[in-house]
Parts: C-alpha cells; sequence; structure tokens
C-alpha cells in the first residue's frame, strides 16, 4: 500500500491492518501526523494539532490490540480502537483548548470532555487535533478571521463550507479518518458536499450535544463526516444515543439492504427553484442511478417549506444572541467577534417575542407537515441536491444563477435548514463533479429516526458509483 492509499484507505482496511499486526496503531499515528504537518499550511484543516496526545492513545491502542491472546492487557474495544480521526474545535476536550474558531475562547482549556469525546476515547479512537471551523459555529465558510481560512483541497482558491469546514477538509484531503462535527442549519452538510464527503445530521438530540459550545440549541446537531458510507455508519454507531434495540448501524445486514425496497420522494416545492447547471445535471444522474437500482420515486408535496427559512433565522438569532449575553461575551466584547458574527448577534436583540414564539410554532407546524407529508406519499426518504450551487470562491459575496444573483450564505442554507427546523436525520454523499472538478452532493432526508434508512440508500447508491476521485494536493 503507497503512502496515497494508506492515507484515504478506509476505517475496515485499517481495522484488518491492524489485526493482521501489518500496521501498528502508532506506525499510523505518525504517518498522519508528517502528513498534517506537510499539507495542513496548505489548507488551515486544523487549529490545534495533539501529536503528543495522539501518539500515548495510540501506544495505548497498541498495547491492547497486539497483547497476546489470553494475556491480561489485551483488549479489542471494536472497529474504531486505533483510528486517527478529528474533532471540531467547539467540542469540549479536557486539557485540549477548545476555541470555536474564536478570538474570545482562543486560551479555554475544558475541564471535561463532551459525552461524544468521552464515547470516542471509550471506542479507543486516537485525537489527531481540533479542526478550524466558522467562528462560534455562525457562518457557512469557514472563512475564519482568528485563526485564517479553511481552504477546500480540490481547489484552494474556494471555500470549504461551513461551518465545519475544517473537518471536511481534514477528511477529504486524508488529514484524518473521520471527524465530529456540529450542524444547526447545514454545518456538516454543506462542507461534506462541497469537499466530496459523506456527512450526517443525526434526529435532533439522537447524538449528544453535551459539552459542545451551542449556537442554537433547538436547531444543534452533532454528527460525523467521513470518506465513505461505511465509515460514516461506524463512527455514526459509535455515538449514537439508541432507544431500545436499535441496529449497529455498521452491521453489513444494516447497510446492504435491497434497494428495491426503498422509495425516494421529490419535492415540488423549493429545493429545486434555484440550483446551478451543472448541479441540476448530477442530481439528475445520480436520480438515474438510483431508479436503474430498482428504487422508485414519487412527487411529494411539503406544506410551509417557504416559512422554515425565516422561522430558522428567527431560532438561531435570538438563542445565540442569548448565549453569548448570558457568557458575558456580547455585547461587552463586540470588538473581538468577526464583522459577520458581530452583526448575526446584533439581529437576534432585535427579533420581537411575538416573532420568536411565533417562529417556535411554524417550527411545531413544520414538523407535523414534513411527516404528514412522508405518509401521504408513502416515501421512504426524500432527495434533493445538497447545495444549489459548487463551492464558491473565497469572499464571494454572491452568486449567479441564471439571469439572477443571489447572496452565497443563503444559497448555501437554502436547501439544508428544513431538515434542523424538522429535528430530522439528512444525510448528504457524494454524487458528482463540476466540469471544474468541484464535488457535488446528494442530500437524503426521511422522518425522525430514520438513520439506518439514509444509510441503507447512501450505502446502495455508493456501491453503484464509488468515490474514486481524491483532491489534486
Amino acid at each position: 500500500m503507497s503512502d496515497t492509499e494508506l492515507a484515504f484507505a478506509s476505517i475496515k482496511q485499517i481495522g484488518k491492518l491492524f489485526r493482521k499486526r501489518k500496521l501498528s496503531p502508532v506506525e499510523l499515528t505518525k504517518f498522519m501526523l508528517a502528513r498534517i504537518e506537510r499539507l495542513n499550511p496548505k489548507l488551515n484543516a486544523y487549529i490545534t494539532v495533539t501529536a503528543e496526545l495522539a501518539l500515548a492513545q495510540a501506544k495505548k491502542a497498541e498495547a491492547e490490540l497486539f497483547s497476546p491472546r489470553g494475556r491480561k492487557g489485551r483488549r479489542d474495544r471494536g472497529p474504531l480502537h486505533g483510528i486517527p480521526i478529528s474533532l471540531k474545535d467547539n467540542i469540549y476536550t479536557a486539557g485540549i483548548r477548545t476555541t470555536a474558531g474564536s478570538k474570545i475562547l482562543r486560551e479555554f482549556i475544558p475541564k471535561e470532555d463532551a459525552v461524544v469525546v468521552a464515547q470516542l476515547k471509550g471506542a479507543g479512537t486516537v485525537l489527531l487535533g481540533k479542526t478550524n471551523m466558522h467562528e462560534f459555529a455562525y457562518g457557512v465558510t469557514s472563512n475564519n478571521p482568528h485563526f485564517g481560512p479553511v481552504r477546500n483541497p480540490w481547489d484552494l482558491t474556494r471555500i470549504p463550507g461551513g461551518s465545519s469546514g475544517g473537518s471536511a477538509a481534514a477528511v477529504a484531503a486524508g488529514l484524518c479518518f473521520g471527524s465530529i462535527g456540529t450542524d444547526t442549519g447545514g454545518s456538516i452538510r454543506i462542507p461534506a458536499a462541497l469537499c466530496g464527503v459523506v456527512g450526517l445530521k443525526s434526529t435532533w438530540g439522537r447524538i449528544s450535544c453535551k459539552g459542545v459550545v451551542p449556537l442554537s440549541p433547538l436547531l444543534d446537531c452533532t454528527g460525523p463526516l467521513a470518506r465513505s458510507v461505511h465509515d460514516l455508519a461506524i463512527l455514526t454507531d459509535a455515538i449514537f444515543v439508541r432507544v431500545g434495540r436499535e441496529p449497529n448501524f455498521a452491521t453489513p445486514s444494516i447497510l446492504r439492504a435491497d434497494p428495491k425496497e426503498f422509495c425516494l420522494g421529490l419535492p415540488r416545492q423549493m429545493f429545486f427553484d434555484a440550483l446551478s447547471p451543472e448541479v441540476r445535471s448530477a442530481f439528475d444522474s445520480a436520480l438515474r442511478d438510483l431508479c436503474r437500482l430498482g428504487m422508485r420515486t414519487a412527487d411529494v408535496s411539503i406544506p410551509m417549506l417557504d416559512e422554515t427559512e425565516e422561522a430558522g433565522n428567527q431560532i438561531a438569532w435570538v438563542e445565540a444572541t442569548l448565549f453569548h449575553q448570558q457568557q458575558g461575551y456580547f455585547p461587552a466584547r463586540s470588538a473581538d467577534y468577526g464583522d459577520d458574527v458581530r452583526s448575526r448577534l446584533e439581529m437576534g436583540t432585535k427579533v420581537s417575542a411575538v416573532d420568536f414564539l411565533q417562529a417556535l410554532e411554524i417550527q411545531k407546524q413544520f414538523v407535523q407537515q414534513l411527516h404528514l407529508a412522508l405518509a401521504e406519499a408513502d416515501v421512504d426518504a426524500i432527495v434533493v441536491p445538497t447545495t444549489p450551487i459548487e463551492a464558491p470562491l473565497l469572499n464571494q459575496e454572491t452568486s449567479r444563477i441564471g439571469a439572477h444573483e443571489y447572496p452565497t450564505r443563503a444559497l448555501l442554507l437554502r436547501l439544508n435548514r428544513p431538515a434542523n427546523l424538522a429535528g430530522t436525520p439528512s444525510l448528504t454523499v457524494p454524487c458528482g463533479f463540476t466540469r471544474a472538478g468541484l464535488p457535488i452532493g446528494l442530500q437524503i432526508m426521511a422522518g425522525v429516526s430514520s438513520e439506518s434508512i439514509l444509510l441503507r440508500i447512501a450505502n446502495a447508491f455508493e456501491r453503484a458509483r464509488p468515490q474514486t476521485r481524491r483532491p489534486p494536493l
């Protein structure tokens, strides 16, 4: 296996090498740290590299995996044992600074791990570092004024998306084997799509947000990013909060369902109103492949979609501003925020109580309407593009589609907000490239606690059209 093949190997492949003793966790960790040292200056994907901790965790994993059978210290913690990963830098790590991409928390060192970090430690993962992000997770570009912009591995002049931009860039560039990010309005799915990787926003509350710097608690979700659906399933399984006897997501029998079982919904409203020609072409091609696999399609009408953007904005503005006020950050330290984040916090002070309560009522009604629409159309999931456009250039404020100019930020959020407002799971999987070589994502959404359905559909699509291209680094 070449160095490049090793950097882009799957979690399953690495696990087999470990257990055959053809590769050790320490060797792999040293290899990944050297790769980060070489490539991170180009991408700026990591804020903090935890080399000393990573090597210590790798040594522990190696001792547990490589001890002779029957020896007291031997232990196999499962598929993530010894696997090097990264974490978005708004996730608490005990003894390691957690900046949330901000000047205000530049030197903040939590005393405790977030729940997901404790779960990943229990699974035996190796933490390579904390990834760069949009300041306080409050944006979609990861153009960070305090730690510098994250750059897209496919084109260094373009954004990776946000707010989990560093996580997506690191995964796409082979600088870790998976990452954990957060998603409030698309912050996992947008960068995953723009960087050509897989990302999951789970059902609200099914992956813990405890120990994560909040943006909007009513919308916030934590979730994984990976290079393949199977790797995503392995990461999801390690951090998912189970209710009853739910299946192991990474089990082959769970992932390899018969495609003919599924009916996919095509929404009549909003999702296809404004798409770049290349995104539309890639989506149409992906849909044809899904149908060739035997999946059926049906039109679905989802009421209130046009109201989700404003309701989501109202909720996020108020909750974000309240948190920053409660912490004493805003307005006392207004000068320490980037201009875009400061302006959004100011917006939160202008939302009336009536408007906020109305947004909550819209959210409640939309959850009901979405599930009713899925049931009436008898569809298992909805398929739409993840973003209407490919990765924009750094500092590109507007994007043209046909004869119209749109705010870039609003475009990137547009197709992702509904799943956050409804609290339903949503997954993005690569579905093609533009002529310029930029990735395009296919988004799959379903009802509450339907993560296994999303993973099955995405896995079937990925097997039919495997992702083999790598960023030209």
